[in-house]
């Protein structure tokens, strides 16, 4: 369960197996079924989800009850509300699964504790969190500047693997286009191809 929390850290800081075996010790597993809600609208966020398999999203709905997907995760990704999760604060944003999957859970009182005891681990949350900042910007820029075939082309070369484990109208709404559009535009990108 925890072999690919361990590659994981490994790619970006060295860590021995006691401090490993000690920094397991502070994750939850948990097996959640398909359409399972880990957050919803209105909760604080807590905990830090690692996915080992499977497949979340992190989205918001807007006054018309339309999705706006934020992010997705599969395994060997985390997902949170991280506004709420470091403000403490009511998340504005749900996160549930799309499939049946398995993740590590790590509480926020846990994780303040790991990095005291595990120093290091501190540095690697900070790796994860300018990834993620560097991520949102590359988002944001992406949303106001790039067509919408520019924004597909931009999903399909940053995350591939999600293409086929993502429903078509969950990749539409985290590109901000209709499902429609999408299809067009799948339609005109195979008959260059």
């Amino acid at each position: 369960m925890f072999d690919l929390l361990r590659k994981h850290i490994e790619k970006r800081i060295s860590i021995s197996n006691k401090e490993f075996k000690h920094c397991c010790s502070f994750f939850v597993p948990r097996k959640l079924r398909k359409n399972q809600f880990l957050l919803q609208q209105g909760e604080i966020c807590k905990r830090l989800t690692f996915v080992n398999s499977g497949c979340l999203r992190e989205y918001t709905v807007d006054h018309k009850g339309n999705v706006h997907i934020i992010q997705f995760a599969i395994n060997d990704w985390w997902i949170a509300d991280m506004i709420s999760y470091l403000s403490i604060s009511p998340s504005t944003q749900y996160i549930d699964t799309l499939q049946t999957s398995e993740v590590l859970m790590l509480e926020r009182e846990s994780r303040e504790k790991m990095m005291q005891e595990i120093p290091k681990l501190e540095r690697f949350f900070r790796i994860l969190l300018e990834k993620k900042y560097i991520a949102s910007v590359k988002r944001i820029n992406d949303s106001l500047s790039a067509t919408a075939e520019e924004r597909y082309l931009s999903f399909l070369q940053t995350y591939p693997a999600l293409v086929e484990q993502v429903p078509q109208h969950d990749i539409a709404s985290y590109l901000g286009i209709t499902p429609q559009s999408l299809s067009r535009i799948r339609k005109e990108l195979s008959k260059k191809h």
